[in-house]
């Protein structure tokens, strides 16, 4: 979005999110964090819902963003910084707020098309990039060629979903998790070496 006005109510949005969760946060509370008036608010978006609908985009420009961005000389090592980078927000007390936050606009998925349709864009994507980074290490042998990369796309996207649901759920640490997520993976992706010890 190119209005510094509408950016920074978004902005505003992700803090007061992350300050106050969803259930008790009013447009008022928003208009507070971005110093503004809920008038103004008003102006550039309809209601809370048509804000939560855009704010999902403007943290879809920022997710998709850093996972571009991730690098690594091979598959195994690309894989492991993305679950490093997709899972780095669920660690320390601001992360744990945001991803309470997020359970609880996506509660709203099954009732709003808007929520539901961005959110969708989410798993897509990730899914997508972790099926591309599995199926390129089967093919330099650097992951097991039995392994089928969208099936392995699907699991692991569903894993990564667990593990930001499941410590604000059930209150479960959150510490470690891309390190977790790793292991597993690896434990069950990457081919054998001459001893048959995975390597």
């Amino acid at each position: 979005m190119d209005d510094d006005a509408a950016t920074a109510i978004l902005a505003a949005t992700h803090r007061a999110l992350c300050d106050r969760g969803h259930a008790d946060l009013t447009l008022a509370d928003i208009a507070a964090e971005a110093d503004t008036s809920t008038g103004l608010i008003h102006y550039y978006y309809d209601d809370k819902e048509t804000l939560y609908a855009e704010f999902l985009d403007f943290l879809y420009d920022r997710y998709t963003g850093r996972i571009e961005a991730v690098e690594g000389e091979t598959p195994r090592e690309r894989l492991a910084e993305l679950f490093e980078t997709v899972l780095a927000d669920g660690e320390g007390a601001a992360g744990e707020q945001l991803r309470t936050a997020m359970l609880a606009v996506q509660t709203q998925a099954p009732h709003d098309e808007r929520v539901r349709e961005r959110l969708e864009q989410f798993d897509e994507f990730l899914y997508e990039r972790v099926r591309s980074v599995v199926a390129d290490g089967v093919e330099a042998g650097e992951f097991d060629d039995a392994v089928d990369p969208a099936a392995a796309a699907e699991f692991l996207v569903t894993a990564v979903a667990g593990a930001h649901a499941r410590p604000v759920a059930v209150d479960r640490s959150s510490d470690r998790l891309a390190e977790t997520v790793t292991r597993y993976a690896e434990r069950h992706l990457v081919a054998d070496g001459p001893t048959g010890v995975p390597n």
